[in-house]
């Protein structure tokens, strides 16, 4: 969510349990190779999965924490499977009508939790990349967006592209 650039995105997955890939865990503790294989492990064993995200414009609009939980929604309402509970990372809850838990540090601790990290990962750092071709000069296939040395200089340099979130602050480079 601490992205600089970019809409948040979120991933819901249901499992059957006796077919969970192996090796699932924080999509920030696993290296990007490792990460690409396992969200097409992900997408290939699931009963389901969905993604949801919210446009830069919704994040500037209501805040990065209401936007991921409308991510989280939209990703939920995208499933082929109605879900019977969710599984929430973080405090949050989502505007649905199911029995939800909320489990801190979730994307460590639940396989269906780290899965939607995983996946909505991979599928985020795809779009940007993306995006670098159609914003050259910000280098966003290298950073994703976030707020890295090289994404700070370049934003210094360009002044923020359609996609900078505007509600973000982020510190200049001073060398």
């Amino acid at each position: 969510m601490g992205c600089l650039a970019g809409p948040v995105v979120a991933a819901a997955v249901i499992f059957d349990l006796n077919d969970v890939p192996r090796g699932l865990n924080d999509s920030k503790l696993i290296p990007e190779k490792t990460r690409k294989k396992l969200a097409a492990e992900v997408e290939k064993r699931a009963r389901a999965f969905a993604i949801g995200w919210a446009s830069v414009a919704e994040i500037d609009s209501i805040n990065i924490l209401q936007a991921a939980r409308l991510a989280m929604k939209r990703a939920v309402e995208s499933l082929a499977v109605q879900p019977d509970h969710l599984l929430i990372d973080g405090r949050s809850r989502i505007d649905l009508p199911l029995s939800q838990l909320s489990i801190i540090k979730g994307d460590q601790k639940s396989v269906s939790i780290a899965a939607a990290s995983i996946v909505a990962k991979v599928y985020r750092d795809q779009w940007m990349t993306r995006l670098d071709l159609e914003y050259g000069g910000y280098e966003f296939s290298k950073h994703k967006g976030y707020g890295s040395r090289e994404h700070r200089l370049n934003l210094q340099r360009l002044g923020p592209s359609p996609i900078h979130r505007k509600s973000f602050s982020w510190t200049p480079v001073l060398d």
